[in-house]
């Protein structure tokens, strides 16, 4: 957990006030470099896993949280939601490496105010810290993109997602009638509602699309 030390030159009295949280030491020090080089930013908390980002949080009160998904103790999900159980109205922004339909929601969901990529450009990401301070909402029109078809897409039934399970374990229609103690023609209604909710013309197809979205787990 790293504080910074104070700054000599004197900053305006509307300075982004920035925590970073990520788990990766070359990350952190990048975006502290980047970030503090900005005339209207300030990095006031460097966290190196998410039970350090909430305390720093705590301690700081930074104007806009910069967090990846994927850190120990405590994840990004699980942060922003620690985080927003004592300020509903804290500002987070998810910077991560990972962009499946299930990551974007859970962190949308969850209360982050842009989701971002770490290949994001430098210029993108900036105006994003600025875009979210001043009151708005940044999801890259492709990661909204796939937002809105989970979002869309008809939840599959219970017994859906146990035929999906078997499915995605390389079981045939019989086995699968088998060990759910169904009919072989229920079976393929199953998958016949399946594929319709999650627009898949295929087994594969769906075994792929219920991966990327969190459904089914290998």
């Amino acid at each position: 957990m790293d504080l910074p030390s104070a700054h000599a030159d004197a900053r305006s009295p509307l300075t982004i006030r920035v925590l970073i949280a990520d788990d990766h030491v070359t990350v952190r020090e990048g975006l502290a470099a980047i970030i503090g080089r900005q005339p209207d930013m300030e990095v006031v908390g460097e966290a190196a896993n998410g039970r350090e980002c909430v305390d720093l949080w705590l301690q700081c009160r930074p104007d806009v949280t910069l967090l990846d998904l994927r850190m120990p103790v405590l994840d990004g999900i699980a942060a922003i939601e620690a985080i927003r159980g004592h300020a509903p109205a804290a500002l987070l922004i998810v910077l991560t490496t990972f962009g499946t339909d299930h990551d974007i929601s859970m962190a949308i969901k969850a209360g982050a105010k842009a989701y971002l990529l770490k290949d994001t450009q430098r210029e993108e990401l900036l105006d994003c810290i600025r875009a979210v301070y001043a009151g708005e909402i940044r999801i890259p029109p492709f990661l909204f993109a796939k937002l809105v078809a989970e979002v869309s897409g008809e939840a599959l039934t219970n017994r859906e997602l146990e035929v999906l399970a078997l499915l995605a374990r390389g079981r045939s229609n019989k086995d699968i009638a088998l060990q759910l103690s169904i009919s072989e023609t229920t079976v393929k209604s199953h998958l016949r509602s399946i594929f319709n909710k999650l627009r898949v013309l295929s087994r594969t197809e769906a075994i792929a699309v219920a991966s990327r979205r969190g459904l089914i787990q290998f």
